[in-house]
């Protein structure tokens, strides 16, 4: 087996990249599995295995558009059911080799479409020719096995790795078709966009570069009238294809939620998160709405129902959001213009707004190995796309590619993630500029020499703008100690917290973190006069909390726990009570306000309560338990008078 392995890698360069990828991608899986964050704990990746765990426990939908791209969801269902222990370590694990292998897809695709973009061109010494696409693919290739984000979001259950796969292999297609029909190979393109887009909708960017491979493609060699009937025919079978990828998505808003949404009715929030008057370029939350997944979601329909003073559908809530947003852009258009060109330094710039931490968290676990930073390959590839689409045509493919994925990031905010799939094609138009700063220098064409490291030099000096906001620097530390306290490594955890605080002293939620570091200590202090002190210190992180946001749901549940324990029972209904002011859905709020009511002595209001938990969670176990307490036995019938007995004779 290994003999044939060597064989094929020997004779197909594009296999041994595939394998080496994978090997390497795989080394980062087995570390990641050592790491107390490899289970899903939190952000976007609870979001999404939650999901699928609902979904393979038979709850297919809630007969509601979906808020949220389902794809992930879905596929993540299908991988649990086939190996089992839904949600477990070695379900994990396979959906981690799934995409380690999509990895070592995407470096394939980076080694193959250098084949195509930087092969000979006409009149051009044939060895050169068939060595420079070779170094210019393992380059890009290489870069991207070290690149560290890639490294990162190839192994946590985020969808991430499947549109930077897709993407470039649409990008790869768009550049190799040189000769095609009206519907092959644009039919099955148009459903892979549509089955990825229910994943993440930003692969639509894609669609205009295969249409520009329609108009140069389709019958290339007639005249451009007679071949306008096909060209028209093969978009409008592109399209179709886009809607038959994505039908799973739509018939199940359309026909089963009832709504007209085609992917997913939570693109309006994400829109009016980009685009508002305390937007910064980052997914930075507006006034009101919770930075975690779930949170961003349920605050999004509860703040639009109460500006409606309704109840709202999906797309209700979604058309309120994206109304906000353009009426915004409308009446403030130079600060959104001002935003924009923000966005747009934002794009580039070195710094990683990592809204999930998980580059920081795997990095301090040991996890991730030193390797590339998107400044270093945004310097290089903005440096060497000017000499690359100059010098090779084709390689214009690539740097359209990279510039369309900015425009769909550009509309709503950036963060690491989203900027990943421009980082393949910046990694071959890096590649590229440095091929031709080596034959520069071979030829010594030292004008060109100088011209490109002039132009290096200013690419580096402008995606190394440092940014000076302090709360951006304090996100890293936050998010870690948030997962090292529901780690139990409170060491770890005061170090980030306190690092955080550092930086920003006025942000309720770090303030709430670093009481929920000092409860979490107490619980596990044994003596009595050291709890209390704990306590103490706690509170006042949580008053802080308040002090900077009084409708700060979690806040007011820990008090009211706190409270609870404390055996202030009025106090805890108030803080209960004033919790599900902002999250009137929160059953296990509900369950805590019954059981202050309880055990105050307030039975009717208490029952009440309970009601409302169980209907928002009807077989949760507390619940019932509660229930069976405040449910009177029922009265036993009184026994009817003893006969009397009968005369004796």
């Amino acid at each position: 087996m290994l003999r044939r392995i060597f064989h094929a890698v020997r004779s197909a360069p594009a296999t041994g990249v595939f394998f080496a990828a994978f090997a390497a991608q795989l080394f980062v899986l087995v570390q990641f599995s050592q790491s107390i964050h490899f289970l899903p704990g939190s952000d976007d990746m609870k979001f999404y295995n939650d999901w699928a765990l609902r979904i393979a426990g038979g709850q297919w939908t809630d007969h509601q558009a979906f808020y949220g791209l389902p794809g992930y969801a879905y596929l993540l269902a299908a991988i649990y059911l086939v190996v089992g222990k839904l949600g477990g370590f070695l379900t994990v694990v396979c959906v981690g080799v799934v995409q380690a292998l999509l990895s070592a897809g995407i470096a394939t695709l980076l080694y193959r479409l250098a084949q195509v973009a930087f092969g000979a061109g006409e009149g051009e010494a044939a060895p050169q020719a068939a060595v420079r696409p070779q170094v210019i693919g393992s380059l890009a290739a290489l870069a991207w096995v070290l690149f560290t984000p890639a490294q990162a979001f190839s192994a946590i259950l985020m969808p991430t790795v499947w549109l930077v796969v897709s993407y470039y292999f649409c990008v790869f297609m768009a550049a190799k078709t040189k000769s095609s029909s009206w519907w092959r190979p644009w039919i099955f393109l148009g459903v892979g966009c549509g089955a990825v887009a229910t994943l993440v909708a930003t692969i639509l960017f894609a669609i205009p570069l295969l249409i520009a491979a329609i108009f140069l493609s389709v019958d290339e060699n007639r005249p451009f009238r007679q071949r306008l009937p096909r060209i028209a025919l093969a978009v409008v079978t592109l399209v179709a294809g886009v809607y038959l990828g994505a039908a799973p998505a739509w018939i199940h808003n359309y026909f089963i939620a009832r709504e007209p949404v085609m992917l997913s009715a939570h693109s309006g929030i994400n829109f009016w998160i980009g685009n508002n008057p305390t937007a910064t370029g980052y997914p930075k939350m507006p006034p009101g709405i919770r930075a975690t997944q779930e949170g961003l979601l349920r605050d999004s329909i509860t703040l639009a129902e109460e500006a409606a003073g309704r109840t709202l559908t999906r797309t209700e809530v979604s058309r309120y959001w994206s109304e906000r947003a353009n009426r915004y852009i409308r009446e403030n258009r130079p600060a959104w213009l001002r935003l924009m060109g923000v966005k747009f330094g934002n794009f580039w710039n070195a710094y990683r707004y990592d809204d999930l931490s998980i580059i920081k968290l795997l990095r301090d676990d040991g996890v991730l190995p030193p390797g590339l930073n998107f400044g270093f390959i945004a310097a290089l590839g903005l440096a060497g796309m000017i000499p690359a689409v100059m010098r090779f045509p084709r390689a214009r493919w690539i740097a359209a590619a990279v510039l369309l994925h900015m425009v769909a990031v550009l509309t709503v905010f950036v963060t690491e993630r989203y900027r990943l799939a421009a980082v393949p094609g910046l990694m071959l138009l890096g590649a590229a500029g440095l091929w031709q700063l080596w034959t520069w220098l071979v030829q010594a064409r030292w004008l060109a020499v100088g011209g490109y490291s002039a132009v290096a030099a200013g690419a580096a000096l402008f995606v190394s703008n440092p940014r000076a906001e302090l709360s951006l620097w304090s996100l890293d530390h936050y998010k870690a100690g948030i997962r090292a306290t529901e780690a139990g490594d409170l060491d770890r955890a005061q170090r980030n917290l306190e690092t955080a605080f550092a930086y920003v002293q006025t942000n309720a939620d770090i303030n709430f973190a670093l009481g929920n570091l000092w409860l979490a200590k107490s619980n596990t202090s044994s003596e009595p006069r050291e709890t209390a002190a704990l306590r103490a210190r706690a509170k006042l992180y949580y008053r802080r909390a308040l002090d900077l946001n009084p409708q700060h749901a979690s806040t007011l549940n820990n008090l009211g726990v706190l409270a609870l324990e404390e055996q202030r029972y009025e106090l805890a209904e108030r803080f209960f009570a004033g919790s599900l002011v902002t999250e009137p859905e929160a059953a296990k709020t509900h369950y805590l306000l019954a059981r202050a009511r309880f055990e105050g002595g307030r039975l009717p209001e208490a029952r009440a309560a309970l009601e409302e938990a169980l209907r928002l969670r009807p077989r949760q176990r507390e619940f019932l338990e509660l229930r069976a307490k405040l449910t009177p036995p029922p009265a036993t019938p009184a026994s009817p008078p003893a006969a009397a007995p009968a005369p004796v004779p």
